[in-house]
């Protein structure tokens, strides 16, 4: 395994020429292009915008305005996290004929299906800028310091369960089929689309073993809430989790390694 691990950044040119090619492979023959990571966030946006501003107003605390920014914080990585477990789970079934060539390194397809929503978080990144903007929301430099680490913490942990997922994908198909439907559950019980003070109290120890509900407060204190905060320590706690992640995820993935071909 530490081998294995040690000698992955001698891929990163292969890494980023299949990144490269998954962004431009996934538009291709659109007319809108790129532009779609842009807008695929901004619709689901003013989807839940929607429902919960007109359809159910009395659902969401009156004094969480602007409400569209506060819950842009959170579906944007949301959708990064979900997108990457989703594509990960089947990544390696759909590239069985890379990972038959004896010396190609299988770990890079997970990483690779990451990286490419990680770029597209990236490109949502202006939308919400623009949220910033618009709603004249100040912004507190040393906060935003933490914006990088919320991110670095976010990508090791998605990392590592995608290296976990792509790998039993392949002897239990059914975790594919199983994924979308706890990926739904994960979303509404994570504080996006309300905030955790609204969460019952017996809940919120279980929202507390939710990562996801760690990384989503970390981003609303970075860039929706003003003030001083305190969750940074929650952070790194969860920095200490993604590394545990990442190495039990790539330690389950090595020791399927060997079946991957066979399988697929």
């Amino acid at each position: 395994m530490w081998h294995n691990l040690v000698a992955l950044p001698r891929y990163r040119g292969l890494i980023q020429t299949l990144v490269v090619r998954d962004l431009k492979a996934r538009y291709r023959g659109s007319v809108l292009g790129f532009f779609w990571s842009f807008i695929n966030p901004l619709l689901l946006l003013l989807i839940y915008n929607f429902v919960f501003s007109t359809v159910m107003p009395g659902v969401r605390p009156a004094d969480l305005e602007p409400y569209a920014l506060f819950m842009f914080c959170g579906i944007l990585p949301w959708t990064w996290f979900s997108s990457s477990l989703l594509e990960s789970s089947s990544t390696l079934l759909s590239g069985g004929n890379l990972i038959k060539k004896v010396l190609f390194p299988a770990e890079v397809l997970p990483i690779v299906t990451v990286l490419a929503n990680m770029a597209h978080f990236f490109l949502g990144l202006p939308i919400l800028v623009g949220f910033l903007v618009y709603y004249q929301r100040p912004l507190d430099p040393v906060e935003l310091l933490w914006f990088p680490v919320i991110v670095l913490v976010q990508f090791v942990l998605t990392i590592g369960l995608a290296l976990l997922l792509s790998a039993l994908t392949v002897h239990f198909r059914d975790l594919k089929d199983l994924l979308g439907n706890l990926l739904t559950l994960w979303f509404f019980a994570t504080p996006i689309i309300y905030p955790i003070s609204q969460a019952p109290d017996y809940m919120r120890w279980a929202m507390n073993l939710n990562p996801m509900t760690h990384l989503a407060i970390s981003y609303q204190e970075v860039l929706f809430y003003v003030g001083p905060h305190g969750h940074w320590r929650w952070l790194m706690s969860l920095a200490l989790l993604a590394v545990m992640t990442f190495l039990l995820g790539y330690f389950v993935f090595d020791r399927l390694r060997d079946s991957f071909a066979e399988e697929v």
